[in-house]
């Protein structure tokens, strides 16, 4: 009897930007390949249909990602990450073909045989169909969003608290500063790196205010946009960014960790370690600044999930996207999102 085999495009990491290196796409190969059609009890082949790009990457594609949690992806072999996709044949009892599943560890290519139980299920009514937000909005970024300003936000309503979001424009900043509003904070202002993302910021997604990191002197401007002080910064980039927002912060503030980007690139230890006179403006102002890592908080992920997706179903959280189309342009989008190309949740669109 023949084997029926499948004809399957990956991703493969063929090199590593090395120390202090910037990632480009030849960092990437895509590759052909056939798997055998030959499923085992509980597993089941997906057809991929978006793939997700984000920061946190960059760090796997060192051989020490620095952080026990993330795995470094390895030399010659296919990458991973978040993706959705749909069950096209199953032998698993609890997903049957057509069923829409996602995992955090999707690899990198059009097809994948895997045990139904490392996927999880889910509902295309919570997105209205529109599947890609489980890669962002109502998924992992959208949790990290909504877990990172509760839990380590202390934003309380009524107590006219000013938010300041770096990355703002980002798949998760620019959640995060419309959470903190819906919270109860009375401005939220979100620094990012262009006027076409200040203009989406305030337009779109109902920002007070929005500060281009590369037009003037962010301090300054920050002082204008924020003249009752910060109390609490939801910082994804660090770096002099974050140094000019801590400045400014008011007695008891809260520093949400979430992300720094502008570091990724650089071999330093994660979080990466502050100047002595910022270590002092925190001591001396009793600002919290603590680390936020989503995965810790696995129990709270289902409540959260349908939280995120009422309010987008409800039209209270806008959902930005930035899509690219093709496996083969896996590189191109992650390289673009670690520069900022992206407005919103950079998406790599596989199949229909």
């Amino acid at each position: 009897m023949t084997e029926i085999m499948l004809q399957v495009q990956r991703v493969i990491l063929d090199s590593r930007p090395g120390k202090n290196g910037v990632p480009v796409p030849e960092n990437f190969r895509l590759e052909d390949t056939t798997v055998p059609l030959d499923l085992k009890q509980g597993e089941v082949l997906v057809r991929t249909l978006y793939l997700s790009v984000d920061p946190y990457m960059r760090c796997r594609m060192n051989e020490d990602t620095g952080a026990a949690y993330l795995a470094p992806w390895e030399l010659c072999e296919c990458v991973d990450g978040g993706g959705v996709g749909v069950v096209e044949s199953s032998r698993c009892e609890a997903l049957p073909e057509g069923d829409v599943v996602t995992s955090f560890n999707w690899l990198w290519s059009t097809h994948m045989i895997v045990n139904g139980s490392l996927l999880h299920k889910m509902d295309p009514q919570l997105v209205d169909g529109h599947i890609s937000y489980f890669l962002g909005a109502v998924g992992m970024p959208g949790l990290t969003a909504l877990l990172g300003v509760r839990e380590k936000g202390h934003v309380t309503a009524g107590a006219n608290q000013t938010l300041v979001i770096s990355g703002a424009a980002g798949a998760c900043g620019s959640i995060a500063g419309q959470i903190g509003r819906l919270a109860g904070c009375v401005r939220v202002v979100g620094i990012c790196g262009s006027e076409e993302k200040s203009h989406a910021l305030v337009e779109e997604l109902g920002f007070t205010a929005a500060v281009n990191y590369r037009h003037g002197d962010v301090a300054s401007r920050l002082k204008e946009c924020c003249p009752a002080g910060v109390d609490v910064y939801f910082d994804n980039v660090g770096g002099s960014i974050s140094d000019a927002v801590i400045a400014q912060m008011n007695n008891g503030g809260h520093v949400i960790l979430c992300g720094q980007i502008s570091q990724y690139n650089k071999d330093v230890p994660y979080p990466p370690p502050l100047s002595e006179q910022i270590q002092q403006a925190l001591h001396r102002k009793n600002v919290t600044r603590e680390r936020f890592v989503v995965l810790n908080y696995m129990e709270k992920h289902e409540a959260g999930i349908l939280q995120l997706s009422q309010w987008v179903k409800a039209g209270q959280l806008k959902v930005l996207e930035t899509v690219v189309n093709g496996l083969e342009n896996m590189g191109v989008a992650f390289c673009s999102m670690m520069k900022g190309g992206n407005i919103g949740k950079q998406i790599v669109k596989i199949s229909d």
